[in-house]
């Protein structure tokens, strides 16, 4: 370190002296190519109607942690915390507020619902229940570590997902832990959770080592567990295989993604692999048209057929962009980048055909849609209401 300082000073002394040698200065001044750079947007022809329906600002959004507290629509309501401890319903047709509270918790997970209950995370290892009628708390529960991905309840338990590597149950009632599955964490992971999916009496999780595993939700015991991705390569970060995203159950198939391994459809009942594809992508999956979507890390969106007989069209104009997760909003396809842009996609063939500056901080949350309208939560705390038309 002392060499590097030093030198460094050698070098800004001596540029001065420098500056006549032509040959000398270019090598100072040439800016050395970096494939993994964002690529710069390319002007686009406007096909889509943007009309922005609402706006609120939510806390601190997600904060300083790298979080993506993804509010849920339930009706006419849209639920939505904040890394700051703020937890608000919303009416979703107006964003008028019907109600809010403050935790005093830093939260980092988030919102499950079910049957009038919420279920969200906090940074400090707690699980909450709270009364989705005006945000009040049920109960509370301990962890040993953060929860990054939404609770989730069915009436009889509540699973919960850790940081690190633990899927636990609770008593819906009461609060009290009924079991916890212990995964294999590997020396370094990605920042962030799946969010647990319960099928009857299955709890389903992705885990950091690139498995995806069903929880027989009385006993706590594995009842199977589906390789998604491998580990390969010599270092730890070429090894990385996280399940991080969100999973995706549409009628008798899982669709789950990882990093650096693949995108898998998965038989819910059994683990049985239908089929696979190589991606790797840490926003996870969805589904429209007969199409499953993911986006990878180079910032290519892809558009796989649910029947597994391969690729209906890929995207490749936003290149390490860090996009959100791609939802089908009417007959559209929406991603965010890192610089907040919201991008809307043909469904057919992938074609950009509408662009919009929803939060110059991005957002990480998963978007929220509902027939032709798209809930964009950014990580800045600004959730906004778009809804999305063909231009006249």
């Amino acid at each position: 370190m002392k060499f590097r300082a030093w030198a460094l000073i050698v070098v800004m002394l001596a540029l001065p002296a420098l500056s006549g040698c032509e040959t000398i200065t270019g090598w100072f001044e040439e800016e050395e190519y970096d494939p993994t750079a964002p690529v710069e947007l390319k002007d686009i022809q406007q096909q889509i109607k943007f009309s922005k329906r609402w706006s609120k600002s939510i806390g601190d959004g997600q904060g300083d942690g790298l979080y993506k507290i993804t509010p849920v629509l339930v009706g006419d309501l849209l639920y939505v915390a904040s890394a700051d401890g703020d937890v608000l319903a919303l009416n979703a047709g107006t964003g008028k507020v019907q109600w809010k509270t403050n935790l005093d918790l830093p939260l980092s997970g988030g919102v499950g619902f079910y049957d009038g209950s919420l279920f969200v995370g906090a940074a400090n290892g707690l699980v909450l229940r709270l009364d989705a009628a005006n945000g009040s708390e049920l109960w509370r529960a301990s962890v040993s570590g953060e929860v990054l991905s939404a609770p989730q309840g069915n009436g009889d338990l509540v699973a919960a997902q850790t940081y690190d590597g633990k899927l636990i149950a609770f008593d819906y009632e009461t609060g009290e832990r009924r079991w916890a599955h212990l995964s294999d964490v590997p020396v370094l992971t990605l920042r962030g959770t799946s969010t647990p999916i319960i099928l009857g009496q299955l709890v389903i999780a992705g885990f950091a080592d690139g498995k995806a595993l069903a929880i027989d939700q009385n006993s706590g015991n594995v009842a199977w567990e589906a390789r998604i991705a491998i580990p390969q390569g010599r270092s730890e970060i070429e090894r990385i295989v996280d399940i991080d995203g969100s999973m995706m159950l549409q009628g008798a198939e899982l669709y789950v993604a990882s990093y650096q391994g693949r995108v898998a459809a998965v038989d819910p009942r059994t683990g049985r692999k239908i089929w696979q594809r190589n991606v790797s992508s840490v926003s996870g999956v969805s589904v429209g048209f007969g199409n499953v979507y993911t986006a990878d890390q180079d910032g290519t969106i892809s558009a796989f057929l649910r029947n597994g007989q391969g690729i209906r069209w890929q995207n490749i104009e936003l290149g390490y962009r860090g996009l959100s997760r791609p939802t089908p909003v009417s007959s559209y396809l929406a991603v965010v980048d890192f610089e907040g842009y919201l991008h809307i996609l043909s469904q057919v063939d992938g074609e950009i055909l509408g662009r919009t500056r929803a939060d110059g901080d991005g957002a990480r949350a998963d978007m929220i849609a509902s027939g032709n309208t798209l809930y964009v939560y950014g990580n800045g705390g600004k959730l906004a209401a778009y809804t999305i038309a063909p231009k006249d």
